[in-house]
């Protein structure tokens, strides 16, 4: 059906929360009332990106782009922008530059999106993940096509290698050295598995990804079924995605009915088809040999390398993993050639990293950018830097597994070997910032809190040590603790480095080490001054009362301690050992006498 414009409607779980699925049938009910359903479309798609300024409606060609939509919004927008052709204001998407005042602007202007190169999310937000001809209108499954028909298996690896595509899971192992490795060894069973078990806090990368475009990576699996000799693959999924997981599921099925998965794909003689295991959301799986042991119905842990999965994976048979992000480069790759992916990002670490940027940051969100581009550049240029007036402080690259770096770092282009070499990781791509306001000794226990709690207990470097550093890190953010701690608390780290069964880990430690490296003078307060400089600890803040204080009573009367003493009409005063240091009296008091040391 030819219709003069299409409306856009983000189906992000993120806006989807937002009652963007409200939104979209409002569209429709209010479209069909004003005799339009002939001339306009509607349509759902995956995540825009700019999760800050859900739920967000594009409406085409003209690219006008609202912001903050909500259900009783889309009535004035129909009349207004669909019926009179005229842009409704106060919902439209407005940016300020040092140059000019706020002004409207358009999808394709948006300063979020600039500086981004979106290949692994090419489709999000362009199409709809329900409709397999929308995404075979982008391309989908030519690349697959092309395998089968022009390229033997040996020449799709070489393409792989050649490309410099690494895996986008956390390891950054060369992705066409993996698939070459496992076609060496001879089985009469191979497999291949998606690992979709995006645990990291803040991260929502690979779901994004299997929410807006699922074709991409079903193709992508097939691809490599076809290069390693495979018939069968799986997509290790947490059963917390509900949306991406009906999406895949519905995408798998048309798939199937198109003959795109099954028998003889493309009359090819290629048979390759997937199936979907839910993971029940322990970290440890996103671990291969942990997922490999969940898909088997063991409980999932990892097991010692080698053999790698490679040689011994699923069933014992040779089993490749890659992680969504990864797959999701594969057919781009094919289609526009190895040359063209390899001259984008640096020596190394070739192609585009996509990354949940979140924290204390103006624009959240998911944010594609090419190799190489600079923390600065990421977190100023696309993500408009800390809101609020605050001052920035650290970034956490890599999740729990990950290391804080600090205002030195920001001209640093992030890359595989550049991140760890400042005691982080590229890890799946999760981009946490802080600012003036956050502890980093809370931040570093608060990541290894999550460690604590998801360590499979298998070895106990990491079952025990683990819980010895935490044990240490409270002790300090209570007030406890020692000069004697600090020593402690490095070596102990350096020895789960060293000694844990798997990456994950080994890399468990990198929130405290990063933070003792870069905020020594952080963790002297705590333990020397008993003090909180970012006034976060609440054991190490006292609470004052000053002059100011004109005697109302409000804070006397809203202590739930009853530790504020002191008469109408005159200052009060607060007993330190009885306040809880709730913060009620400073929330409560109309003069802001109260403060916070």
């Amino acid at each position: 059906m030819l219709v003069r414009a299409q409306v856009l409607v983000c189906g992000g779980t993120g806006c989807l929360s937002s009652k963007s699925q409200q939104i979209k049938d409002a569209f429709v009910e209010n479209i069909k009332a004003l005799g339009l359903d002939n001339e306009i479309q509607v349509i759902q798609t995956g995540c825009f990106g700019l999760c800050e300024k859900g739920p967000i409606v594009i409406v085409y060609p003209d690219q006008t782009f609202y912001s903050h939509v909500a259900v009783e919004d889309v009535a004035k927008i129909c009349s207004e922008h669909l019926l009179k052709g005229r842009i409704y204001e106060p919902k439209a998407y407005k940016e300020a530059t040092e140059e000019e005042l706020a002004k409207i602007k358009s999808f394709g202007e948006v300063g979020f999106y600039n500086k981004q190169l979106r290949i692994a999310l090419r489709n999000c937000g362009m199409i709809n993940p329900f409709d397999i001809n929308e995404a075979i209108g982008r391309n989908a499954y030519q690349a697959l096509g092309k395998c089968l028909t022009e390229y033997t298996p040996t020449e799709v690896i070489d393409i792989m290698k050649k490309s410099g595509l690494r895996g986008r899971g956390g390891g950054g192992f060369p992705t066409g050295l993996k698939w070459e490795l496992c076609a060496k060894n001879q089985a009469d069973q191979k497999y291949v598995i998606c690992n979709a078990d995006e645990g990291d806090p803040g991260a929502f990368m690979d779901r994004s990804v299997l929410e807006c475009d699922p074709h991409s990576v079903i193709e992508a699996m097939a691809i490599a079924g076809y290069a390693i000799g495979a018939t069968m693959g799986y997509v290790y999924i947490r059963a917390e995605y509900p949306v991406a997981v009906e999406r895949l599921q519905f995408a798998i099925n048309q798939a199937r009915e198109y003959g795109l998965l099954g028998k003889d794909i493309f009359g090819s003689g290629f048979d390759f088809d997937i199936d979907i295991r839910l993971g029940a959301g322990a970290f440890v799986c996103g671990e291969e040999t942990a997922l490999i042991a969940s898909i088997e119905g063991e409980r999932g842990m990892p097991r010692n390398k080698p053999p790698f999965p490679a040689q011994k994976g699923l069933w014992g048979k040779p089993t490749i993993i890659n992680n969504v992000e990864t797959f999701a480069n594969v057919p781009v790759i094919i289609l526009n050639g190895w040359e063209w992916f390899s001259s984008i990002g640096t020596e190394k670490s070739k192609g585009t990293k996509v990354f949940a940027l979140g924290g204390k940051i103006k624009n959240t969100g998911l944010v594609e950018i090419p190799m190489g581009t600079t923390l600065r550049e990421v977190i100023y240029d696309i993500g408009g830097g800390c809101p609020n007036g605050k001052a920035f402080k650290a970034v956490q690259t890599g999740g729990p597994s990950g290391g804080c770096l600090t205002a030195k770092h920001l001209d640093t282009p992030i890359d595989y070997d550049n991140l760890i070499a400042l005691g982080s990781m590229m890890g799946s791509g999760g981009m946490i910032v802080m600012d003036e306001n956050n502890c980093m000794v809370d931040v570093a226990r608060f990541f290894l809190d999550f460690t604590v709690d998801e360590s499979c207990g298998k070895c106990t470097p990491c079952r025990e040590g683990t819980k010895r550093m935490l044990e240490i890190l409270k002790k300090i953010t209570h007030g406890e603790g020692t000069l004697e701690d600090l020593k402690t608390l490095e070596d102990l780290a350096h020895m789960i480095k060293d000694s844990s069964l798997c990456g994950l880990g080994q890399s468990a430690p990198n929130p405290v080490l990063s933070t003792l490296a870069n905020f020594k003078d952080e963790y002297l307060a705590h333990v020397v001054d008993k003090k909180c400089p970012a006034g976060v600890c609440k054991a190490l803040l006292t609470f004052e009362i000053t002059d100011d204080c004109i005697g109302c009573t409000k804070c006397k009367r809203n202590c739930p301690a009853d530790a504020i003493s002191g008469d109408l009409k005159q200052k009060h005063y607060i007993d330190p050992a009885k306040c809880i240091k709730c913060g009620s009296c400073v929330k409560g008091c109309p003069k802001n006498a109260i403060v916070v040391k």
